[in-house]
């Protein structure tokens, strides 16, 4: 297969893949780019002609090792910045069991209480991904940021809601 140059600024197709118990979530300390020393889910980009569920299955497995039973679709994060960050990541949810994280390739995992998720370095728009889990509820974000990636807005386009403005 020849590799195809993806366009500056075209946004590529990824998979956040939230996995949690209760209130706890399991995130990544992530050793490389992007979000670099950040807790975020696992996830990862989808491989050409693969769905985002697939991806979703794949993307666990190979950074956890953790097989999830199930994966609940709960929205579309869509980032957009004059640089080449621009994501559109489908959001999975996967109820897993309280065990202890397992070695992964792209950092440190460890469960992190919701309550605690501010108290560690992570992606603005993280935050608001959990607290629509924890309330069952389905969301479209579309954030935007500046050259130097800050966040300047973030938009709920189900309910036509600001979320979060700089």
């Amino acid at each position: 297969m020849t590799p195809t140059t993806i366009p500056y600024g075209l946004k590529r197709a990824a998979v956040i893949c939230v996995l949690r118990n209760g209130s706890r979530f399991l995130l990544l300390k992530r050793i490389k780019d992007p979000n670099k020393g950040q807790y975020t889910p696992v996830g990862g980009k989808l491989d050409p002609f693969e769905s985002p569920l697939r991806a979703a299955y794949r993307e666990t497995w190979e950074e956890t090792g953790i097989k999830a039973d199930a994966m609940k679709f709960c929205g579309v994060l869509t980032e957009s910045s004059p640089t080449a960050y621009n994501w559109m990541s489908y959001v999975y949810v996967a109820e897993i069991p309280l065990l202890p994280p397992p070695p992964c390739n792209e950092g440190d995992l460890e469960w992190i209480e919701f309550a605690d998720v501010l108290n560690v370095p992570t992606p603005k728009t993280d935050w608001y991904i959990y607290d629509y889990l924890l309330k069952n509820k389905s969301f479209v974000f579309d954030a935007e940021y500046d050259e130097q990636l800050n966040l300047l807005v973030m938009q709920e386009e189900l309910e036509n809601i600001l979320v979060f403005q700089a």
